[in-house]
């Protein structure tokens, strides 16, 4: 087995203090002693200026060979699921708001994630639940991955001051080969005595060449189907004296068996009527992708993709109660028929259903010189699009609105983002530069981001013209940034990296226009902010090396945060206009120690927050009301350890593993006082994953990985005292097992569970159960 985590072998005296670090710096020195050079092969198909080779930032990631052996990888964002204080809320496979949450920040918090595949912004920084575009990449296409957590780098816009993510998917290198996968899930849930199966499948092709010319091509084709489990429920919360409302108004109460009763989050009884709000989401997914490139010469090359992604989604729910008959009741006034005091007023919207289609198309295109030494160009453009998303919600529970009838309609045609960038890169020769070797980059960046979303009547929900316009929201925003950055290495074992980022941003054209209300259009803003960074290394020793990093990131509110005050379907949010951005203040000093078989890191880091931007969603309330503002000051302190060893006491054993300890602190929030002093949202106080691989010959593969996340809170007060169950954020336990077969040339069969104690863990959402895997690929 050999090393996983080490993205690329050390360069000469270049400081390691995470478990990978880029390579591609032309200027190497001889390699550092007791260093796996085999841990990685370096292919002339990397996509150059898509990691930094100077990186001042703990970088940690995992190779396509890593992912196959270690973990059952249905959606691409899997791959991210085992890296050190990382939390990916995916809440049930081909779920497309699957969100990432780190150090300091939450799964409420994704815009502090900058997510990029091949250079290329995946990130959409549109919507609180618009997850990065994951469905632009399958998972046969991944390379590797790599995560560089804190805002240490100017190459990189502030929305990284949590985590960047960098995708690079692989390139052809013959003249034809192609991959074929198969792929499927089943999963078993269970919650409130409603136990059922799930299942899940996938097919893709992979198919490419290169050609003598020096142009090459691929072309992804992708097909998934999905089934989740229930992700939310109706109830209805009692007094602090374990009372439940009394309805008003007249009409009489239909005896009712199937309510369930158990204790909220905040410690309260609650009547639980069944999974609700489109609890049972069916999807069917469609993507297809060609990317296809040229060089000119072996310094000089274009390449570029463009991908379509269709979904198509239909949502269902269950309802618990039965009446003397054993009909399945949906609405209207009930009482517990063993408790005639418990009555409860049933809204027809609450058990309706929903269905939602969309189609996306993104394309890109990058030209770029590769020098060994002196200067190289990159001049890269990305356009993303929702060609259309409408969103149909029945007015009327599952029964009768099976049948039609009237409902709303949320579309957002035409909402997106554009960026450009252009990067300019000089690799010095040994020598340059008065006897210190530098190496500068220059950049200009400009990102820009457009939402619309309207609200409009629907005469039959199922379909047919939309009718009278109920809302409108959206506006726009521009972020325009100039960069540079410095690597000076000014002594043999020590590195100095700085840098210096200045961005100015815009949002226009705010609106929010509601039926039978004046609408309002927002005025311009524009703000400008620099973010300084610096980081010097040291290698102590040949196989010690010691960093300190410091830096600042500003991140700027989305036009969503700013103007999309809407009411869809059950869900009510609110926007500020006025939000101001957050600003982070990080420190980290890292340590690490390499050995012959492995090597260890530990970072201790600091991430203070002024004007942290924060969106509170309560699911347990109906309608479901989400609130955006400013928390004045949060303060994450932490320390992680992580490792890996290889090939001891065995040939062919694997093990890694990390674990981090976070304090996320409230520091200020005049908007709440109750909650300074406490615990910040969502962010674990511990958090750890520990994987043990075997391979006794090529043929098989065995994998263990154990994921645990500690206590968590949902509310700014600390309030939800009893977080392990619905509604709540559950600390957890997880076990999951894969084994890989590769007995065959080309052929590789894999099966696998995920969550094997079947155990029950929420984030808001229950995540899944116990599931099983299974997958067969052919290469070619």
């Amino acid at each position: 087995m050999k090393p996983r985590y080490l993205a690329l072998p050390p360069q000469g005296k270049r400081p390691l203090l995470v478990l990978c670090l880029a390579a591609g710096a032309a200027a190497a020195d001889e390699p550092t002693a007791g260093a796996r050079l085999d841990a990685v092969q370096v292919h002339g198909s990397r996509s150059p200026g898509q990691l930094d080779p100077d990186l001042p930032s703990t970088l940690v990631g995992k190779s396509a060979e890593a992912l196959l052996e270690q973990q059952n990888v249905f959606n691409p964002e899997d791959a991210l699921r085992n890296l050190p204080n990382l939390t990916l809320r995916k809440r049930y496979s081909g779920d497309r708001n699957a969100l990432l949450a780190g150090r300091s920040f939450s799964s409420l918090q994704a815009q502090r994630a900058l997510v990029q595949m091949d250079g290329y912004l995946l990130s959409n920084f549109l919507y609180r639940f618009d997850a990065p575009r994951w469905n632009m990449i399958a998972p046969e296409e991944i390379e590797r991955v790599d995560v560089a957590y804190g805002p240490f780098s100017a190459l990189y816009a502030g929305n990284s001051m949590g985590v960047t993510v960098l995708m690079q998917t692989s390139r052809p290198r013959s003249a034809f080969e192609g991959a074929l996968r198969l792929a499927g899930q089943s999963q078993s849930f269970d919650l409130y005595d409603d136990a059922g199966r799930y299942g899940n499948s996938q097919a893709s092709a992979l198919l490419g060449g290169r050609l003598e010319s020096g142009s090459w091509w691929r072309l992804l084709l992708n097909r998934q189907q999905s089934t989740s489990q229930p992700q939310q429920y109706y109830v209805v919360l009692a007094d602090a004296q374990g009372r439940f409302p009394t309805p008003s108004g007249p009409g009489m109460a239909l005896p009712v068996q199937g309510i369930r009763y158990d204790i909220a989050p905040n410690g309260r009884r609650r009547a639980v009527f069944g999974a609700n709000a489109g609890a049972i989401d069916r999807t069917l997914q469609h993507t297809a992708k060609l990317s296809a490139g040229h060089d000119f010469s072996p310094s000089l090359g274009v390449d570029g993709f463009l991908a379509w992604w269709r979904n198509d989604s239909h949502t269902s729910n269950r309802s618990f109660l039965r009446d003397a008959a054993g009909r399945t009741v949906w609405s209207g006034r009930v009482r517990d028929a063993g408790d005639a005091t418990a009555q409860f007023d049933i809204p027809a919207q609450a058990f309706a259903p929903y269905s939602r289609d969309e189609a996306h198309l993104q394309g890109g295109l990058s030209l770029r010189t590769r020098h060994a030494r002196g200067w190289n160009l990159l001049l890269q453009s990305s356009v993303y699009r929702v060609r259309e998303d409408i969103q149909r919600d029945a007015a009327a529970p599952d029964p009768q609105a099976a049948a039609g009838g009237p409902g709303q309609a949320a579309t957002r045609d035409g909402t997106g983002f554009d960026n450009l960038e252009a990067q300019a890169r000089y690799t010095p020769s040994a020598g340059d530069w008065g006897g210190g070797a530098h190496a500068l980059t220059l950049g200009l960046q400009d990102q820009r981001f457009r939402l619309r979303q309207r609200g409009l009547a629907l005469a039959d929900w199922r379909g047919g013209a939309p009718g009278a316009l109920l809302s409108e929201v959206g506006g726009r925003s521009r972020l325009l940034a100039l960069y540079a950055q410095d690597a000076w290495r000014f002594a043999p074992d020590w590195r100095l990296v700085s840098g210096l980022r200045w961005e100015a941003w815009r949002a226009r054209d705010g609106l929010q226009s509601f039926a039978g209300i004046a609408p309002v259009q927002y005025a311009e803003r524009r703000l400008e902010a620099w973010s300084p960074k610096l980081s010097l290394s040291w290698d102590a020793a040949p196989d010690l090396s010691l960093r300190v990093s410091a830096g600042r990131g500003v991140r700027f509110p989305t036009v969503s945060e700013l103007f999309a005050g809407t009411r869809s379907g059950s869900k009510i949010e609110r926007s500020d206009p006025q939000l101001r951005p957050e600003r982070s203040d990080a420190l980290e000093l890292s340590a690490e120690r390499r050995f012959a078989q492995g090597q260890l890191r530990a970072s201790l880091f600091q991430d203070d927050v002024r004007d942290t931007i924060w969106n509170q969603l309560n699911p347990t309330l109906f309608p479901i009301v989400s609130t955006t503002q400013n928390v004045g000051r949060v303060r994450t302190r932490g320390l992680e350890l992580a490792g890996e060893w290889h090939d001891w006491p065995l040939r062919g054993l694997s093990l890694e593993g990390h674990v981090a300890f976070n304090r996320a602190t409230i520091l200020e929030n005049a908007a709440l006082p109750a909650s300074v002093g406490k615990h910040w949202l969502r962010v674990p106080r511990v958090r750890s994953a520990l994987t043990l691989s075997y391979q006794p010959e090529r043929a098989w593969t065995w994998s263990a990985t154990y994921r645990h996340s500690g206590r968590q809170y949902n509310e700014l007060d600390n309030s939800d005292l009893q977080p392990d169950r619905y509604g709540g954020v559950s600390s957890y336990g997880q076990l999951d097992l894969r084994l890989l077969w590769r007995g065959l040339p080309g052929l590789e069969l894999a099966l696998g569970v995920d969550n094997v104690g079947n155990q029950l863990a929420f984030q808001a959402h229950p995540y899944p159960g116990r599931s099983l895997f299974a997958e067969v690929r052919h290469v070619f």
